[in-house]
């Protein structure tokens, strides 16, 4: 049941996000193909799915919401093709395919990151049968995570860290913009669009925020022993580029047990909901497994 709905949902946002790029009027079509190559690519597509599982388990219909979900895996793909750049992480592979940079070119590449944001609120903004003003909540959650306060706030603390040792704190606040904010946003945004009320919408924020810390232990992880065939990318790059990490200011056992408490944190904030909230249980317990 479980992965059969995530197959499900990740195929129809697959389908929108296609749709979305055919409606959109291009000046350049190698612009259209950098953009295309790299939010086609593949992933789980977890922002999209945990918005809408957000919604469901706010006594929503979360497949009602795909332009707002789609519109997260446009940002999402975005900061994944300014990530490989050669000025932040300077990686060759994603997801087993060359990156961004390495087809197109760098500035290609910077361009197709930049067109992929933009396109993204005027995709949101594609969204039917919302009332105005919780759209407008919706824009500001999204623009705050992807900005200086979220994404890019992260990702500027995460370069300024590279061959600096970094204490805990700093990795957590990193990473809950680099990669937690967006998972917070697409979460509240969910429970936003479905009209939860404040204690849920408390609730699934502290299952947000939780799940984020646990994401990112996890890829810390696997960055020392998961499998490149599996990963699609290089293992060993935060030791090789000396990142600080989960893994690196603790231990590998320490780092496990820091990603399981995250998890336990996670349920405990969901433990009021009934099996609408069975999905996000889900979710953030394939966490703990997961190999890519």
């Amino acid at each position: 049941m479980f992965i059969d709905l995530w197959k499900r949902r990740t195929k129809l946002v697959e389908e929108n996000l296609i749709e979305e790029l055919r409606r959109t009027k291009f000046l350049d079509e190698n612009l259209s193909r950098a953009m295309e190559y790299s939010l086609m690519a593949g992933g789980k597509r977890l922002r999209p799915i945990l918005l809408m599982a957000a919604a469901d388990a706010s006594g929503g219909n979360g497949e009602k919401y795909l332009q707002v979900a789609s519109a997260f895996e446009m940002i999402h793909t975005y900061s994944l093709i300014h990530d490989d750049l050669p000025a932040m992480d300077n990686d060759d592979y994603r997801r087993g395919k060359l990156t961004n940079h390495k087809v197109f070119g760098e500035a290609t590449a910077i361009l197709a990151g930049d067109a992929l944001l933009t396109l993204a609120f005027e995709v949101v903004l594609r969204q039917k049968d919302v009332p105005h003003e919780i759209l407008f909540a919706v824009l500001e959650e999204i623009s705050k995570a992807a900005g200086a306060a979220g994404m890019v706030g992260g990702q500027v603390i995460d370069l300024r860290s590279e061959g600096v040792q970094i204490d805990l704190a700093t990795l957590k606040l990193m990473h809950m913009g680099k990669t937690g904010a967006l998972f917070r946003a697409a979460i509240r945004c969910g429970a936003l669009l479905a009209q939860a009320p404040e204690e849920k919408l408390a609730a699934l924020t502290s299952y947000a925020e939780n799940f984020g810390l646990a994401f990112q232990i996890t890829d810390d992880i696997l960055d020392v022993e998961g499998d490149e065939k599996i990963l699609g990318k290089a293992t060993g790059s935060d030791e090789k580029n000396n990142k600080s990490t989960y893994v690196s200011l603790t231990s590998l056992a320490e780092a496990k047990n820091l990603a399981k408490k995250a998890v336990d944190d996670a349920l405990t904030a969901l433990e009021n909901f009934d099996s609408e909230a069975d999905f996000l249980r889900g979710m953030v317990r394939f966490l703990i497994g997961r190999k890519k």
